[in-house]
């Protein structure tokens, strides 16, 4: 079947078409920057061998299948301790389009392991929407664009800023409506750095901009389906507490690009523990009962039943449920962990915590430590509270 043209007024943020994808893929890989990123993340690879395998390529369907499925696959077994997930089977149809919506805990991964699941039961991928921040080589834009990415313009300025949200979620509707492609998106720009997941109400309005319809309409059309994420292990846990260090320390300190690079490739290459996904079905019938309401009332509502959907998805690991009980001084819990559980969890965070020392240009008190390691036991305790919270348990 012919690919669906993509209108031009899309055609900078969309991802390249299977006509543009041979001389695309051409182009990058002659490109330093791609090579010497390659044979990191891949040390004992043939570059030139694989360079072959790419050209043989002319589609993204082929490119996910053959390349990155396998890559994937790679880097879960070397980096978790498994991935497993439910939902797919019941609540995804082969032949009808999300908008997938996650909690938003790794900048690469989140929805690179999302595909994989979806590889993994032969479901159809999502286009994924990735901020333009983290594109730094022109060369990653065009891998992420091969790989079915949606550029989302970030820091564009007031006067721009309207005009990109139209053209994103006009794209988005696109996706969805005509394509008959899933997209994938984070409830919220940035990752939560307490690990209290909440659907920014921004973002929900931006993707109401395009349908020509009410607002309940236009969200209808999108058919979102909430996708929760656990991860058992945070590898950026510790760069999260460091920046609340510093901030604590001094108000304006705002992170340079070689932090962003660095919690990537932190994400990308430490070990996450476990991860898991439910996929939640599509919100559509819980979204139709607001009609009554007012827009800003409905507004609310949609983060809410997003929220909540997430919150009460989550799958709980022993260091949950150790946070929890350390957090707020309790036994609540004792019978979801062992003693060996709370000494692997306590030798992994205090050594976390040793690293922050390596990543600052001054001595750790005892007293800063200590403020650390409580935002440590907040990190991880609090999906459980909201998992608690969502299912009336807290």
């Amino acid at each position: 079947m012919d690919e669906l043209v993509t209108p031009k007024e899309y055609s900078d943020i969309c991802p390249f078409s299977d006509g543009e994808f041979h001389s695309k893929m051409e182009k990058m890989v002659t490109e330093d920057g791609f090579k010497h990123a390659v044979t990191w993340v891949m040390p004992d690879i043939d570059y030139d061998a694989f360079c072959k395998q790419l050209l043989l390529i002319d589609n993204k369907k082929d490119f996910q299948y053959k390349v990155m499925f396998p890559f994937l696959e790679m880097l879960a077994a070397k980096t978790t301790d498994g991935i497993s997930d439910c939902g797919v089977e019941q609540n995804v149809e082969y032949d009808k389009a999300y908008t997938m919506m996650t909690n938003h805990r790794d900048i690469v991964l989140d929805a690179s392991f999302l595909n994989l699941a979806l590889l993994r039961h032969k479901s159809r991928t999502t286009e994924v929407a990735i901020g333009d921040n983290l594109l730094i080589y022109d060369w990653i834009e065009t891998l992420v664009r091969l790989n079915k990415s949606i550029i989302v313009k970030r820091d564009v300025g007031m006067r721009h800023a309207l005009e990109a949200a139209v053209q994103l979620s006009g794209y988005i509707h696109f996706a969805i409506t005509q394509k008959k492609e899933s997209v994938w998106i984070a409830q919220r720009q940035g990752r939560a750095k307490d690990s209290s997941d909440e659907t920014q109400e921004s973002l929900i309005k931006m993707l109401s901009i395009a349908g020509g319809n009410s607002f309940l309409d236009n969200i209808l059309e999108l058919n979102i389906m909430p996708v929760a994420i656990s991860y058992e292990l945070d590898p950026n846990d510790y760069l999260k507490a460091r920046e609340f260090l510093l901030k604590k320390k001094n108000p304006d300190f705002k992170k340079t690009q070689r932090d962003d690079l660095f919690s990537m490739e932190t994400g990308l290459l430490q070990n996450k523990g476990k991860v898991h996904f439910t996929f939640t079905g599509c919100i559509n019938d819980d979204i139709e009962k607001l009609r009554d309401l007012d827009k800003k009332e409905q507004l609310n509502n949609v983060c809410q039943i997003i929220d909540k959907r997430i919150h009460g998805n989550y799958r709980i690991y022993p260091g949950n449920y150790i946070a929890f009980d350390e957090r707020y001084n309790t036994d609540r819990f004792k019978n979801e962990y062992t003693d060996d559980d709370i000494e692997k969890f306590n030798s992994y965070i205090n050594k976390q915590l040793d690293k922050v020392q390596n990543e600052v240009d001054f001595e750790i008190s005892g007293e800063e430590r200590e403020y650390m390691h409580g935002l440590m036991l907040v990190m991880y305790s609090n999906p459980l509270v909201n998992k608690l919270t969502a299912t009336g348990m807290m």
